[in-house]
Order: structure tokens, then sequence, then C-alpha cells
């Protein structure tokens, strides 16, 4: 038997706009638009996606899972993300060598050092 990691599913208040935010985070294009299923891909042939749905409660406590990014520049992409609307979080993490913000839906993430050259 054989998998294929299709997408990872994000609950969202407002699956429209948080997957817009995403999109826009990760310079990736929109699949599909439809209010109740909202996914963005790398490109529209790649895999995996970003499936934002809705759901009726909030987020409440620390994601159980969260993603990883590694940029080239942490600072200019920690200011960028900030910029576009995420917020840092506080998770118990405290000093490391990676930050974590939050999506504007308090969804934690994490953006690693920055890669060596």
């Amino acid at each position: 038997m054989t998998l294929e990691w299709e997408q990872v599913i994000v609950d969202a208040a407002d699956p429209v706009a948080l997957g817009r935010w995403w999109a826009e985070a990760l310079g990736w294009v929109t699949v599909n638009d439809a209010p109740g299923e909202y996914e963005i891909r790398p490109a529209p042939d790649r895999i995996p996606g970003l499936l934002f749905v809705p759901v009726p409660e909030s987020k409440t406590v620390k994601n159980r899972l969260h993603l990883d990014f590694r940029p080239d520049d942490q600072r200019a992409e920690v200011d960028r993300l900030l910029a576009l609307g995420a917020r840092h979080a506080d998770v118990g993490q405290g000093e490391q060598t990676w930050v974590t913000p939050a999506d504007p839906e308090g969804n934690e993430f994490c953006v690693l050092s920055s890669r060596k050259g």
C-alpha cells in the first residue's frame, strides 16, 4: 500500500480569510475558493496543500500539530509575517533559535533559524 500526502486540514472561523492570509504568506495559489473548502497549494498541480474548513468553535489551546518553515532570512520573514497580520505566540518555548508566530486565527507555527549558505 502507498499513501500520498494530499493536504493538511486547518479548522477556521473564516476559511476564506485565513486561506487568503496563508496564500499570501506562503506565495501559494488558490485552487478552490469555496466558503466551505478553501484550498491553497504551492502550484495548481503540486501537493501537499492546505485546506481550510469552517468550524463553529474557536481555538482554545496550543495546536497539537504545527508547521515549521525554514527561511533564507529569519528576521525578514518574521517581520513580513507580522506585517501581514501574524502575532508573536508564547507556547512556553522560552528562548530558542526559532520564532513562534500565530496566524490571524491563533494557529501557531515556527519560523526556524535562517538557512545556512
